[in-house]
């Protein structure tokens, strides 16, 4: 099966994204070169195993460290700047970056799809600025010259094939664009497939098992059998193989929300179980309010737990489908109670992961002569949200949250997981 390219829209879709971001910011603060200084942003200075965030162009070039170092790891050397993250900072400067965008096109044409990286799509204007790339030349110029900031940018036809531009060259070579003739020279020849947007390691390593290790191998595969694998995705595995994507711009690329979850790393080694288990509950009752919010319910609860370095790390993963979905957090509390007391092994714990799957509307509830107050739970989630919508996420906590085990009023305070 060969796709038909001349019956596909043929926009032109910028994906921006800011170089080393987290990184730059702090540079030029610094009164810095963020393209020639020695310059790590860590989460919390004074905790050794803290992560490193981000890392300068030459900071990953000199010494090898990248996002996801640790602090322990950054060699003694004076030529290395050492800051903390400052996170509403960096969305203040996001916030700014979107606004010099707004010059070019209307705000209908821009998706902000994360703090670095935005699409803006250019159809239509060549009569006020030139071409797409005249335009990304431009946009480039822009924030050098305003915000001392570089940035890498892929073109496409559409979304995806702009966002695998991007990834796959732009970010080596600055500005590229990729037309759907592209497709055969330039995305089959990926390997292996993780490289590619939208394919993760479990995905990838199921392709593998059919035998699929190239872009290109996945692009002439069987669609049948890829659908049979794996349902809806397969469709979409296959057809961006071919560099096709229908989606507008504002949807998500890849549609369908297949999970809610929630996973962090603890502040310290947890060694109570009590400590544990009052996390465990802070985050189911996160996990809840999530589908709660898309109006959605569960059936598959999954519980992992990481193990402290202390312990050489390991943990496990395991899962749990009830015969009913469900948003309420006592639900969800009590597989995962039923998974940890099964599975762990009391060891020092220092992550901990809560995933909702096979989710489905939230429009029925069977009822249940042994579960009286079933209902009015259900309803009692929702009433929570609106109070916490309305007077911020600490207004209303549950007890366990005041305790030392406690993770949601310090996280409270925090900007995307660091300090503001």
């Amino acid at each position: 099966m060969a796709v038909e390219y001349n019956m596909l829209p043929r926009h032109k879709i910028l994906c921006i994204d800011m170089k080393s971001f987290y990184a730059s910011c702090s540079a030029v603060m610094q009164g810095l070169d963020p393209l020639q200084c020695h310059l790590a942003v860590v989460g919390n200075l004074s905790q050794p195993g803290s992560i490193v965030l981000a890392a300068s162009p030459r900071m990953k070039k000199d010494f090898g460290i990248k996002t996801g170092s640790r602090l322990f790891e950054i060699p003694n050397d004076k030529r290395i700047k050492l800051v903390e993250a400052r996170m509403s900072l960096y969305l203040r400067i996001s916030t700014e970056i979107i606004r010099l965008l707004h010059r070019y096109v209307p705000k209908e044409a821009i998706h902000v799809y994360s703090v670095d990286e935005s699409f803006i799509k250019v159809d239509g204007t060549s009569a006020l600025w030139g071409d797409a790339r005249t335009v990304a030349e431009k946009i480039k110029d822009d924030l050098l010259r305003e915000f001392q900031l570089t940035c890498s940018i892929g073109i496409g036809p559409n979304m995806l094939m702009s966002k695998l531009a991007l990834d796959l060259e732009a970010k080596k070579n600055g500005i590229i664009e990729w037309t759907y003739e592209d497709v055969p020279d330039k995305l089959w020849p990926v390997t292996p497939l993780r490289e590619m947007w939208g394919i993760g390691r479990r995905v990838e390593k199921t392709l593998n098992n059919m035998g699929i290790f190239s872009v290109g191998q996945l692009a002439q595969s069987d669609l049948n059998l890829l659908e049979k694998k794996f349902g809806v995705m397969g469709n979409q595995l296959y057809h961006h193989a071919w560099g096709v994507d229908l989606s507008e711009l504002g949807a998500p690329i890849m549609e369908g929300q297949i999970s809610f979850g929630k996973s962090q790393i603890l502040l310290r080694d947890y060694e109570k179980k009590e400590e544990i288990m009052t996390v465990i509950l802070e985050m189911c009752e996160e996990v809840a309010r999530r589908a709660r919010e898309s109006r959605k319910a569960g059936r598959t609860v999954s519980l992992g737990i990481g193990y402290s370095e202390k312990e050489f790390s390991g943990g496990f993963l395991r899962s749990y489908t009830m015969e009913e979905p469900t948003n309420t957090t006592m639900d969800i509390y009590r597989v995962c109670c039923k998974l940890f007391e099964t599975h762990y092994t009391g060891k020092i714990v220092r992550q901990i992961s809560i995933t909702l799957a096979k989710i489905t509307d939230d429009q029925h509830m069977q009822l249940d002569l042994f579960k009286p107050n079933k209902v009015r739970e259900k309803e009692l989630g929702y009433v929570v949200d609106q109070i916490r919508r309305r007077h911020g996420a600490t207004s209303l906590l549950r007890a366990i949250s005041y305790t030392e085990g406690g993770t949601t009023r310090r996280r409270a305070a925090l900007v995307g997981g660091h300090k503001a």
